[in-house]
């Protein structure tokens, strides 16, 4: 069986912890792969033919390098609702809180910021998995503003690579100098320099505004393809060396490649998108999706083939020299040859820029920190206090962010941010695997807390090392010192007293992490986190994020913050780990009574928080479900302890019967009857652990009920408290949503209860295939397309051979569809979505004579079938292959429901029902992931739309939580009339569904499903679907 090279990925971390992932997991794994120029099938001789092709698949769709994740992290002035109507008390106004002119306020930061980095991962193909929001404005007593007026906004990928990938080769004389990617633009011009001013505002604002770089998702797609197919060459990978072009563009790029060797580069070699560049601007632009790299000469046509295939520039720039000198020929006659032309705008020697530079000394001075004590409000009652604190943007729900996300692409996914029955964005760690035929993979969890580094930088600095592990511990790593993280500083560091503060913040942070055992090893900073307003600097919080990552040898261990109570006996236990202590200072309470405090939390006993990390990780690893005594945990971050019991019930819909602290500790449901082991093994581990209430009720009647020495200070039913967290969420989405959307999605929340769920048939029972491995399928994929890996995986589980197809094969006429019995359209985003929905795949097939009459041919066959998901299902309808009741009635509308500018939410769990069809379908009510509610169908008549109906054409349906198909949002992303998910043509063999079933069919890809029903889902139901497909065609003669 033969594989081409085909998923996304971000091969930019060569660091411990991309050897840890891989080291043991591929001791033994060969390189296999076929040459780009070959479709035939992989030819192994004598009796080990049937287990080189099951090899061949494991090696090539999935052993190399995926995981793949991207954590969100966006932290914003405090003035997020400027006259909106919606009143944050603590939000200051009118004189001495201006903004400049130049800056982008911050509401419009908190929305385009992360719709940038939502549309970015979802084009890209990488899911979204964790992150946080924050926002802080505040003069504190010196009178000196604090505040993020320039934002941070960044996001850090998880990944892995082959160990035998990660040495780069040194650089030879005769090498190929190599630019992979886009071609140059004049972006990022002075990118590097210009964020390291000492205080932004300073420069003039179109400097600023040309150092700023642009994203293009599908040319990253596209260049991380092909470089995915290097790696997956059979014998050896051609790359010799790369590196990924940031700061400084390419005259820094290709300076650091080359070294020490040397290299000379060619103008005219390199691809140009604007004709009007400069060479200093070709030299330093910071164009993104642009990598170099090294290759030898003998592997140039590989290179070509391969990038041709995934339509991905290439430019041959340069070679190495060996003389250690970095030269730029400007070669105007366009010749590439150094004899044509004697300019040479760079010649210089590697040693003088990239050898030994003089050591810089930075001198810093302390300034004394003088905080006021916090003084709350005479009477504050918890009920008053809990208004602000759960509509604080640091502590309300994300529900604004997550809806953006595609939280399941690579069909990798084990945990994403939504937990619980309501999808409620609350988990406190990602997972995801390694590979879809093991449990293995990795968790990583995120650690920030700046506000309280402003009272105390050592104390914030080891408070987010804390946090970063007490949310890492709730899924199963290898050994706390098999911990790893990603230090990332953004700091006003030039200013006076910073420097010092982040010396400081540092020093604290790696003698805690020593003595804990964890240690850092990446990260990046941006040290000129100040803004001019007016005369007035105004420094943002130092802030220091922890991203923490591990090995995870099974990652369905993991345990989630939902409140399950078990066997209707649930009990809660808090962990703390600063016993006795009851610090405010840098609290979201104090926050929202416009103060810092003078004492902050802090991390007093790291051997505490190790000997809960460990106690907590010997009960979520049972070998067996029912080992695990831990049914739900979170950690006490943002809110103290209360609200992380609240979280706890918003997430799990039920209510609780048991103040305001923020010290590190863990909060625990366990069965009563596992109430003493649990608490004994705290104790044995030197941890207190304290029984403080239980859980009870269920649905929109449970209440929260709190008291204090005997005292009840809240009496609330749970929707009422959910619908205060959920307030800011939504006041942000109504800023750029449909509002009746809003209206229905909050309604909702008041009111349910749990999905519907029912099976009508035994999931290991399987239909037969007649001759497994035989039926040939295409994944056929266009350039933007990203749903391929999963699908393929999905379709070899269901006993095919499963082929990756292009559009680009099909338009040369590299291969034919006449092998093939069935054919598979994948998601994503063909060309970008920018000519709609499928247009531009559907514009390809309609007019490329060669790929046309394949289609014509393929679908005129009797022997075949073809299924469309997402993206796909969008273009079947365009074509005509479903929903053909009379010539021409229903279409599908490429619009979103949702989102008034047409950024599509990304609802990435419904419930839909399957009914059976002639071939591919079966009865069934139960979860399937939903990438994006752009799919509404319309009928041109409520004729048309009954004979669709009436028909059997309409074999999917969004359901409510009675099992009734829906029209109400979320439950129904896009609107469609009478819940339809899905059309069949009228011969039953051909099916488009907006929903990801190949994201499903393995049970540990569900984000939630009931207690009771777990045990039914192996294997998941929705591979059924698959199976069912497969049978058909074998049995086709």
């Amino acid at each position: 069986m033969n594989f081409y090279n085909t998923v996304t990925l971000c091969l930019l971390f060569p660091t411990e912890a991309s050897r840890l992932l891989i080291g043991q997991h591929f001791c033994t794994v060969r390189n296999i792969a076929p040459p780009v120029a070959s479709f035939l099938p992989l030819r192994v001789d004598g009796a080990q033919h049937a287990k080189r092709k099951i090899d061949a698949f494991l090696l090539i769709r999935y052993q190399k390098t995926w995981l793949d994740c991207t954590a969100q992290k966006l932290t914003l002035s405090q003035h997020v609702f400027p006259s909106v109507g919606y009143d944050l008390p603590w939000e200051c106004k009118g004189e001495g809180w201006e903004y400049p002119s130049t800056f982008a306020p911050p509401l419009q930061v908190a929305i385009e910021a992360s719709d940038g980095a939502s549309d970015y991962g979802n084009k890209f193909g990488e899911p979204v998995l964790s992150g946080f929001a924050r926002s802080f404005g505040m003069r504190l007593a010196n009178g000196e503003r604090r505040e993020w007026i320039k934002p941070i906004m960044f996001s850090g990928g998880l990944g892995s690579i082959e160990d035998i990938h990660v040495k780069k080769e040194a650089p030879e004389p005769g090498m190929e100098v190599v630019k992979i990617g886009g071609p140059v633009y004049r972006i990022g011009v002075g990118g590097g320099a210009a964020s390291s001013v000492q205080v932004q505002g300073d420069n003039s604002s179109d400097r600023d505004l040309g150092a700023v770089q642009r994203g293009d998702a599908e040319m990253e797609q596209k260049m991380n393809r092909a470089l995915r197919a290097c790696l997956e060459r059979s014998g050896r990978n051609p790359i010799c060396s790369i590196h990924d072009q940031g700061a400084g563009g390419n005259g820094n790029v290709l300076k650091e490649l080359s070294e020490p060797a040397g290299a000379v580069i060619y103008c005219s070699r390199f691809k140009k998108g604007d004709p009007t560049l400069s060479v200093l601007e070709l030299w330093g632009a910071e164009y993104q999706e642009s990598n170099a790299l090294l290759l030898q000469p003998s592997d140039r046509s590989f290179l070509e083939r391969v990038c041709q295939r995934e339509k991905c520039p290439v430019d041959f720039v340069g070679n190495i020299t060996g003389d250690g000198k970095i030269v730029l020929i400007h070669d105007e006659g366009g010749s590439g040859d150094e004899a044509d032309s004697g300019r040479r705008p760079v010649d210089l020697q590697l040693e003088w820029v990239l050898g030994k530079m003089p050591q810089k000394e930075f001198k810093m001075e302390s300034l004394a920190l003088n905080h006021q004590t916090l003084s709350l409000p005479a009477g504050l009652t918890v009920k008053d206090a809990l208004h602000r604190v759960l509509r604080l943007p640091a502590v309300a729900s994300k529900r604004y962010l997550t809806n953006k996300v595609d939280r399941s692409v690579t069909g990798l996914v084990a945990q994403q941010q939504c937990v619980g029955p309501l999808h409620t964005p609350l988990a406190d760690v990602a997972v995801v695997a390694l590979s879809p035929f093991s449990l293995e993979g990795a968790a990583t969890a995120i650690g920030e807390q700046p506000i309280k580094g402003l009272v105390c930088p050592a104390a914030g600095a080891r408070m987010a090392v804390g946090e970063a592990l007490t949310n890492l511990v709730f899924a199963r790593v290898t050994e706390l010192k098999d911990v790893k993280c990603s230090g990332n500083w953004m700091w006003a560091a030039k200013l006076p007293g910073e420097g010092a503060c982040l010396w400081e913040a540092c020093q604290a942070m790696c003698a805690v992490m020593g003595q804990l055992g964890v240690a850092i090893d990446g990260g990046k900073d941006s040290l000129s986190m100040a803004a001019r307003v007016g005369k007035e600097t105004v420094k943002a919080p130092g802030a220091l994020v922890i991203s923490a990552y591990a090995v995870c040898p099974d990652i369905t261990a993991t345990v989630t913050p939902d409140l399950e109570d078990p066997d209707g006996k649930g009990v809660l236990l808090w962990v703390p780990l600063s016993p006795g202590l009851h610090r405010l200072g840098g609290s979201a309470l104090a926050q929202c009574y416009s103060q810092l405090g003078d004492c902050s939390p802090d991390l007093d006993q790291p051997e505490l928080l190790t000997a809960c990390f460990n106690t907590t990780q010997k009960l979520i690893h049972g070998q067996f479900a029912q080992d695990r005594l831990l049914s739900a945990g979170h950690d006490i971050s943002d809110g103290g302890l209360l609200t992380c019991l609240l979280e706890m019930a918003f997430a799990g819909n039920r209510g609780i019967d048991s103040l305001n602290v923020e010290e590190l500790g863990l909060v625990l449901e366990v069965s009563q009857s596992d109430l003493e082991t649990v608490c004994q093994r705290y104790s044995d581990a030197g941890v207190q652990c304290l029984h403080i209430g239980r859980t009870c009720g269920f649905g929109p009647e449970a209440m929260i009920r709190v008291r204090v020495d005997g005292k009840e200070v809240l009496r609330e039913l749970l929707p009422d408290l959910r619908a205060m967290w959920e307030d800011t969420s939504f006041q942000l989405e109504r800023l750029q949503a449909n509002e009746l959307c809003i209206k229905q999605e909050e309604e909702g929340l008041s009111k349910r209860t749990q999905p519907y769920f029912k099976l009508t048939f035994n999931p290991s029972e399987m239909p037969t295939i007649s001759q497994p491995g035989i039926t040939r399928v295409a994944v056929v994929r266009e350039e933007g397309s990203n749903g391929d890996r999963e699908m393929s995986v999905s379709l070899y589980m269901a006993g095919f051979e499963v082929w990756d197809v292009t559009m680009q094969d099909l338009c040369t006429g590299s291969l034919t569809l006449d092998p093939f019995k069935a054919v598979v359209f994948v998601g994503g985003f063909s060309y970008a979505d920018v000519l709609g929905s499928a247009k531009g795949w559907a514009a390809t097939v309609a007019y490329n004579p060669k790929a046309k009459a394949e289609f014509d041919r393929f679908r005129q066959r009797e022997d075949t079938v073809s299924l469309g998901v997402c993206n796909g299902c969008q273009l079947l309808t365009l074509l005509g292959w479903v929903g053909e009741s009379e010539e021409g009635v229903a279409i599908y509308h490429f619009s979103s429901r949702m989102y008034r500018n047409g950024e599509p939410p990304s609802l990435n769990f419904q419930w839909v029902s399957m009914l059976r069809n002639q071939h591919l379908c079966l009865v069934l009510i139960f979860p399937l992931t939903f990438f994006f509610p752009v799919g509404l169908v319309q009928f041109c008549s409520s004729r048309a739309q009954d004979l669709i109906i009436s028909g059997g054409l309409a074999p999917l349906r969004y359901l409510d939580d009675q099992g009734h198909p829906t029209e109400e949002y979320p439950l129904n992303p896009n609107g469609s009339p009478q819940g339809i998910a899905g059309l069949c043509s009228r011969d039953g063999r051909h099916l488009a569904m907006m929903p990801h079933p190949e994201r499903c069919t393995l049970t540990w890809q569900w984000p939630w499903a009931p207690r009771d029903f777990r045990p039914s889902l192996t294997p998941s139901p929705w591979l059924h679907m698959f199976k069912n497909a497969a049978s058909w065609c074998s049995n086709q003669e």
